[in-house]
């Protein structure tokens, strides 16, 4: 019988677990400071758990973490991971230091099943979901190897679900890792700390309110069908007059009511004054924050970044017409680690044609 991984498992869940044990709620209570407060994956270090209770946990359950494959630091701070799983494959995280903010972007999926032309992920393929456990270890570990880094004791503020894959194609799992960042018996996160990103899985985002309170991102790129169907093939299966309408759905359902919308400068493809102002009429009076992201190419992508100019003219046009927008200024992208650039480990790239099939979007 395979052991249970405790790391990933929310505090119902972990309650959950100890009544099949027999145990009492508060088990889980004591067992979630152990692993995320103070680190701990050895049983029997627990030591208000009883002996017989620790020798229980150690047949049944364990706190299983993922190995550090390769560990690089960029010129400007960020720094990036690949961490080994169980099962072979490597995903990517990094970490984005600020004066204020310590933001970790965290993988999904092994790969991505969706094929979003300008980023370099999307071409190595798709081989599976993470499990919530190998979303949470994420975190966990890198808290562990920024614990003697120039700022000591620093810990991880901010998550943002936008590293490998697509977050709502492995709904539950994110879900419940989601739940373990924002618990204070786990990492303590505020909610609007916490980015869950999607590329537009209408479906996902009609759940997601109800499943989780934590803040959206959406991955929208374009301004229009045409543009967005050959940017981000998702499209064709959830166009723009299906995917905003949802958006508006979700916002009253949360707390959070603002929703970020990323979009990704593109020369001489989206990134005109007239996308700019289709851009506006489509996103006026909702809430939102707009993120310019400037394109960071890679071998055989096509593209190429608009101009500073250009970027700055189409910022101007969004803020003109009342629209929070930001220029979001590039990270890590001198070891590969800047959006849009994780590829990590991938095999079986057949795997994400059967995932599109079933999508109905193309290839």
């Amino acid at each position: 019988m395979s052991k249970v991984n405790l790391l990933g498992l929310s505090r119902e869940s972990l309650e959950a677990f100890f009544a099949e044990q027999g145990e009492k709620a508060f088990r889980a209570t004591q067992v979630m400071k152990w692993i995320h407060h103070r680190g701990v994956t050895d049983f029997a270090a627990m030591t208000d758990l009883s002996k017989s209770l620790r020798e229980r946990l150690e047949a049944v359950a364990e706190v299983r973490l993922p190995t550090v494959e390769f560990d690089q630091a960029s010129a400007d701070g960020t720094r990036k991971w690949v961490f080994r799983l169980d099962s072979g494959n490597s995903v990517e995280t990094v970490y984005i230091p600020e004066e204020k903010r310590a933001t970790l972007c965290v993988s999904s999926q092994v790969g991505c099943s969706l094929t979003c032309r300008f980023c370099s992920t999307a071409r190595q393929g798709f081989n599976r979901n993470l499990r919530a456990e190998e979303i949470v270890a994420q975190v966990f570990l890198a808290n562990r190897l920024l614990e003697h880094e120039v700022v000591p004791g620093r810990k991880i503020t901010n998550v943002v679900f936008m590293g490998m894959g697509e977050p709502l194609l492995n709904f539950d799992a994110v879900v419940e890792a989601a739940r373990v960042l924002v618990d204070d018996l786990a990492y303590g996160l505020s909610k609007r700390r916490v980015t869950i990103s999607t590329a537009g899985v209408v479906p996902a985002i009609d759940r997601l309110a109800e499943a989780v309170d934590v803040s959206l991102a959406v991955s929208l790129h374009a301004p229009n069908n045409a543009v967005r169907d050959e940017l981000v093939p998702l499209n064709r299966k959830y166009p723009l007059e299906v995917l905003m309408p949802a958006l508006d759905r979700f916002s009253p359902r949360s707390s959070i009511e603002t929703i970020t919308y990323e979009y990704v400068m593109l020369e001489g493809v989206n990134d005109s004054d007239d996308h700019a102002r289709e851009l506006a009429d489509l996103l006026r009076d909702r809430p939102v924050k707009v993120n310019l992201i400037p394109f960071n190419p890679f071998p055989g992508s096509g593209y190429a970044c608009s101009s500073n100019n250009r970027m700055h003219a189409f910022g101007r046009i969004l803020l003109a017409n009342g629209l929070c927008t930001t220029i979001r200024k590039t990270r890590g992208e001198d070891i590969s680690a800047a959006c849009g650039q994780l590829v990590g480990e991938v095999e079986d790239r057949s795997r994400r044609e059967q995932r599109l099939q079933r999508m109905n979007i193309g290839a």
